[in-house]
């Protein structure tokens, strides 16, 4: 359906104004929900994928889950996830340090740079790489298990044939239309944190040990967290790069609830940062209304 410039403006003015949204119930129906995400996308000005699954019930809203998006930094809880469940099958250990020297920092490595020369444990660069998306840390854990290659392996084991990391950090965050390189799908990525944080891929004090650093991300507080009600719980891994590249996935926990995976990535705008990081709060407003009553 066209819209028109006064539309337009309304839908931006709606979605990326300070003041919060009501959540409509999910009873208004799941394409309701994916209209939202379509008026998302039509303000934003660049398009967005996003996957959402309510696990206690199975409801699922998708709009743009199934095309390919930069991942960005948001591989990192995947490279977290394939060290754990090394360690789980006994080819890796938490409390082994890594050494690295000054010339391996890259860009972004507000933890990694303090500790060159001598070195950090897996736990440690684990931390790091999820909770404020330390870029060296990220290249350190995909050296530990080969690279790249390693990573796209751990995602086919879940099952999933679509990921791929070709590039480490900060290569793979270029993020150029139409190049395959270092993507996913948005449904691709929910099913890898519904395996790796909720499901049995990992064991349980794995599967703990990825939730917590999941939920101590510091990240993501203006994109899915900000759009949640007060007493829910998120864990997430959020992704910037080229081209507006604005990502958030991760697991939400409602108070008594099953928890809710959203998977969102933004891509190819030019809006501000911080309305890239408004439209990803509407994202999680909407799932949020999945449990809102």
């Amino acid at each position: 359906m066209a819209i028109s410039i006064t539309r337009r403006g309304l839908l931006a003015a709606s979605i990326f104004a300070p003041a919060i949204i009501s959540a409509r119930t999910a009873s208004a129906g799941t394409g309701e929900l994916a209209d939202r995400l379509r008026d998302i996308e039509t303000a934003a000005g660049g398009r967005l994928g996003v996957a959402i699954l309510d696990t206690g019930n199975g409801v699922r809203v998708e709009h743009r889950a199934h095309e390919r998006f930069a991942m960005c930094s948001t591989f990192k809880f995947l490279a977290a996830a394939c060290v754990l469940a090394r360690v789980d099958r006994g080819e890796e250990q938490l409390d082994r340090r890594v050494t690295f020297a000054k010339d391996d920092l890259v860009t972004w490595s507000p933890v990694t740079e303090k500790h060159a020369g001598d070195g950090m444990t897996m736990t440690q660069l684990c931390h790091a790489a999820v909770t404020v998306s330390d870029n060296t840390a990220g290249n350190l854990l995909l050296t530990s298990f080969g690279g790249p290659a390693g990573l796209t392996a751990f995602a086919r084991s879940l099952g999933d044939e679509l990921t791929r990391l070709d590039r480490i950090e900060p290569g793979l965050n270029e993020a150029t239309k139409g190049d395959p390189r270092d993507t996913t799908t948005p449904a691709a990525m929910l099913g890898n944190l519904d395996r790796t944080v909720l499901g049995d891929a990992l064991s349980p004090a794995s599967r703990d040990r990825l939730g917590a650093w999941l939920r101590a991300n510091t990240t993501g507080d203006k994109r899915l967290k900000a759009g949640l009600p007060a007493g829910w719980t998120i864990g997430d891994k959020t992704g910037t790069g080229g081209n507006g590249a604005t990502n958030d996935v991760g697991v939400i926990w409602p108070p008594e609830h099953a928890p809710i995976i959203v998977s969102a990535y933004l891509a190819e705008t030019t809006i501000a940062p911080e309305k890239r990081e408004a439209a990803l709060r509407e994202v999680g407003r909407i799932a949020a209304s999945l449990r809102s009553s």
